[in-house]
């Protein structure tokens, strides 16, 4: 890859992960005192979930694009996408996710496929509490991939 690609992708990749930062500090102040029932923080909760697991698949997205154009097909292309940047595509690009960001972010699509589609459902304080915590351990996982995959690329 030639540098100015590669200093544009790096470019890409930081401001994505600035949005994701901030919607990290969006879900700390919602989440802080989480009570089991109060409707609104819980829906708030929930939004900002949401938004991060979005805010990341932005960042997938733009990794695909730049390497290997756009995921095929409108039925499942979400599943598709993460499950193709955490393999290396060889002769192309490293894997971009670990398996541990593969498997906590699977359960964060998962949680925002039910938000996005439970319209009478309302949100449950157990399953907010699982996803809180998944989140709170992607962020350095997601971190460190980034970190790899960009050392990587740079060989």
């Amino acid at each position: 890859m030639d540098k100015a690609r590669l200093t544009l992708l790096i470019s890409d990749i930081k401001a994505q992960m600035g949005v994701i930062e901030a919607i990290y500090k969006k879900l700390d102040v919602r989440a802080t005192g989480l009570q089991p029932d109060d409707e609104i923080q819980l829906e708030s909760t929930a939004y900002q979930l949401h938004n991060l697991y979005n805010a990341v698949e932005d960042l997938l997205q733009l990794v695909a694009a730049h390497f290997e154009s756009q995921i095929e097909g409108a039925g499942r292309w979400h599943t598709a996408l993460l499950r193709r940047m955490s393999q290396d595509v060889e002769g192309v690009r490293p894997a971009l996710l670990s398996d541990e960001s593969y498997s906590l972010l699977n359960g964060l699509r998962s949680f925002r496929h039910f938000f996005r589609h439970a319209y009478a459902v309302p949100i449950e304080y157990p399953q907010l509490q699982i996803n809180l915590e998944k989140v709170q351990r992607l962020l350095p996982c997601l971190e460190q991939d980034i970190e790899q995959f960009l050392q990587r690329l740079q060989g």
